[in-house]
Protein backbone atom coordinates (compact mmCIF):
# COMPACT_ATOMS: atom_id res chain seq x y z
CA UNK A 1 0.00 0.00 0.00
CA UNK A 2 1.22 3.51 -0.79
CA UNK A 3 1.32 5.64 2.36
CA UNK A 4 2.20 9.26 3.06
CA UNK A 5 3.57 10.72 6.29
CA UNK A 6 0.46 12.54 7.44
CA UNK A 7 1.72 14.72 10.30
CA UNK A 8 4.52 17.27 10.62
CA UNK A 9 7.87 16.96 12.34
CA UNK A 10 7.89 17.94 15.99
CA UNK A 11 10.54 20.63 16.50
CA UNK A 12 11.11 24.31 17.03
CA UNK A 13 13.99 26.75 16.62
CA UNK A 14 15.42 25.71 20.01
CA UNK A 15 15.50 21.96 19.28
CA UNK A 16 19.00 20.62 19.88
CA UNK A 17 18.52 16.85 19.66
CA UNK A 18 16.87 15.16 16.66
CA UNK A 19 15.51 11.62 16.81
CA UNK A 20 14.71 10.07 13.44
CA UNK A 21 12.57 7.01 12.85
CA UNK A 22 11.89 5.30 9.55
CA UNK A 23 8.16 5.81 8.81
CA UNK A 24 5.10 6.01 11.10
CA UNK A 25 3.27 2.84 12.01
CA UNK A 26 -0.38 2.39 11.10
CA UNK A 27 -1.28 3.38 14.69
CA UNK A 28 0.84 6.55 14.49
CA UNK A 29 -0.66 7.51 11.12
CA UNK A 30 -4.13 7.02 12.59
CA UNK A 31 -3.37 8.98 15.78
CA UNK A 32 -1.36 11.65 13.99
CA UNK A 33 1.69 11.54 16.24
CA UNK A 34 4.90 9.62 16.78
CA UNK A 35 5.24 6.16 18.34
CA UNK A 36 1.52 5.64 18.96
CA UNK A 37 1.48 1.84 18.85
CA UNK A 38 0.94 0.62 22.41
CA UNK A 39 3.75 -1.94 22.13
CA UNK A 40 6.36 0.55 20.92
CA UNK A 41 8.67 1.37 23.80
CA UNK A 42 9.71 4.88 22.75
CA UNK A 43 7.45 6.78 25.16
CA UNK A 44 8.02 4.39 28.10
CA UNK A 45 11.76 4.93 27.55
CA UNK A 46 11.35 8.72 27.59
CA UNK A 47 9.17 8.49 30.71
CA UNK A 48 11.74 6.35 32.48
CA UNK A 49 14.80 8.36 31.44
CA UNK A 50 13.30 11.74 32.27
CA UNK A 51 11.09 10.66 35.22
CA UNK A 52 7.90 12.01 33.64
CA UNK A 53 4.41 10.73 32.87
CA UNK A 54 3.26 11.35 29.29
CA UNK A 55 -0.38 10.43 28.79
CA UNK A 56 -1.60 12.64 25.95
CA UNK A 57 -0.18 13.91 22.68
CA UNK A 58 -0.13 17.37 24.22
CA UNK A 59 1.94 16.07 27.19
CA UNK A 60 4.39 14.57 24.70
CA UNK A 61 4.64 17.77 22.65
CA UNK A 62 5.31 19.84 25.78
CA UNK A 63 7.92 17.31 26.94
CA UNK A 64 9.73 17.43 23.59
CA UNK A 65 9.72 21.23 23.59
CA UNK A 66 10.96 21.50 27.19
CA UNK A 67 13.81 19.09 26.51
CA UNK A 68 14.71 20.54 23.09
CA UNK A 69 14.04 17.21 21.36
CA UNK A 70 12.86 17.08 17.76
CA UNK A 71 11.13 14.04 16.23
CA UNK A 72 10.78 13.17 12.58
CA UNK A 73 11.06 10.29 10.19
CA UNK A 74 13.43 9.68 7.29
CA UNK A 75 10.62 8.73 4.89
CA UNK A 76 7.89 11.04 3.65
CA UNK A 77 6.11 8.58 1.38
CA UNK A 78 6.58 4.92 0.49
CA UNK A 79 5.08 1.56 -0.31
CA UNK A 80 4.70 -0.32 2.98
CA UNK A 81 2.93 -3.45 4.19
CA UNK A 82 1.08 -2.46 7.36
CA UNK A 83 3.80 -1.14 9.73
CA UNK A 84 6.66 -3.36 8.59
CA UNK A 85 9.95 -1.48 8.19
CA UNK A 86 11.31 -4.45 6.25
CA UNK A 87 8.68 -3.89 3.55
CA UNK A 88 9.47 -0.19 2.91
CA UNK A 89 10.14 0.46 -0.79
CA UNK A 90 9.66 3.19 -3.43
CA UNK A 91 10.78 5.83 -0.95
CA UNK A 92 10.31 9.57 -1.11
CA UNK A 93 12.58 10.94 1.65
CA UNK A 94 11.85 13.82 3.99
CA UNK A 95 14.03 16.92 3.81
CA UNK A 96 16.03 16.33 7.00
CA UNK A 97 18.13 19.42 6.27
CA UNK A 98 15.00 21.55 6.84
CA UNK A 99 15.09 20.83 10.58
CA UNK A 100 18.84 21.33 10.70
CA UNK A 101 18.48 24.75 9.03
CA UNK A 102 15.56 25.85 11.21
CA UNK A 103 16.80 24.66 14.61
CA UNK A 104 19.92 24.33 16.72
CA UNK A 105 20.19 20.53 16.39
CA UNK A 106 23.69 19.43 17.33
CA UNK A 107 23.08 15.69 17.85
CA UNK A 108 21.10 13.23 15.71
CA UNK A 109 19.93 9.86 17.00
CA UNK A 110 18.47 7.19 14.76
CA UNK A 111 15.77 4.84 16.08
CA UNK A 112 16.80 1.50 14.61
CA UNK A 113 18.79 0.02 11.77
CA UNK A 114 16.20 0.51 9.01
CA UNK A 115 15.95 4.24 9.73
CA UNK A 116 19.75 4.47 9.65
CA UNK A 117 19.96 2.52 6.39
CA UNK A 118 17.37 4.83 4.80
CA UNK A 119 19.06 7.96 6.16
CA UNK A 120 22.35 6.87 4.56
CA UNK A 121 20.67 6.00 1.27
CA UNK A 122 18.74 9.24 0.82
CA UNK A 123 20.77 11.92 2.58
CA UNK A 124 24.10 13.61 2.26
CA UNK A 125 26.98 12.14 4.26
CA UNK A 126 27.23 15.29 6.40
CA UNK A 127 23.87 14.39 7.94
CA UNK A 128 24.34 10.68 8.68
CA UNK A 129 28.09 10.53 9.30
CA UNK A 130 27.83 11.69 12.92
CA UNK A 131 24.37 10.30 13.62
CA UNK A 132 24.17 7.77 16.43
CA UNK A 133 22.21 4.62 15.62
CA UNK A 134 20.27 3.37 18.64
CA UNK A 135 18.45 0.04 18.93
CA UNK A 136 14.88 0.20 17.70
CA UNK A 137 12.16 0.82 20.27
CA UNK A 138 9.76 -1.32 18.23
CA UNK A 139 8.42 -4.46 19.86
CA UNK A 140 9.71 -6.25 16.74
CA UNK A 141 13.16 -5.72 18.30
CA UNK A 142 12.42 -8.38 20.89
CA UNK A 143 16.09 -9.13 21.55
CA UNK A 144 16.32 -5.83 23.47
CA UNK A 145 14.58 -5.71 26.83
CA UNK A 146 13.38 -2.36 28.15
CA UNK A 147 16.34 -2.20 30.55
CA UNK A 148 18.78 -2.91 27.74
CA UNK A 149 17.15 -0.22 25.58
CA UNK A 150 17.45 2.25 28.46
CA UNK A 151 21.20 1.60 28.64
CA UNK A 152 21.55 2.73 25.01
CA UNK A 153 18.93 5.46 24.95
CA UNK A 154 20.40 7.26 28.02
CA UNK A 155 22.52 9.13 25.43
CA UNK A 156 19.40 11.07 24.40
CA UNK A 157 18.89 12.33 27.94
CA UNK A 158 22.56 13.19 28.36
CA UNK A 159 22.63 15.09 25.06
CA UNK A 160 19.40 16.88 25.90
CA UNK A 161 20.76 18.01 29.28
CA UNK A 162 24.11 19.10 27.82
CA UNK A 163 22.43 21.15 25.12
CA UNK A 164 20.00 22.78 27.56
CA UNK A 165 22.66 24.13 29.87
Amino acid sequence: MRATHSFPPSYDSESRVLILGSFPSVASRKEGFYYAHKSNRFWPIMESLFSVSLKSIEDKKVFLHEHHIALWDVVSECEIDSSSDASIRSVVPNDIEKILRESRVARIFINGSKAYELLKRYNDEKIWRNAIRLPSTSSANASFSLSRLLESWIQVKTSSELSSG
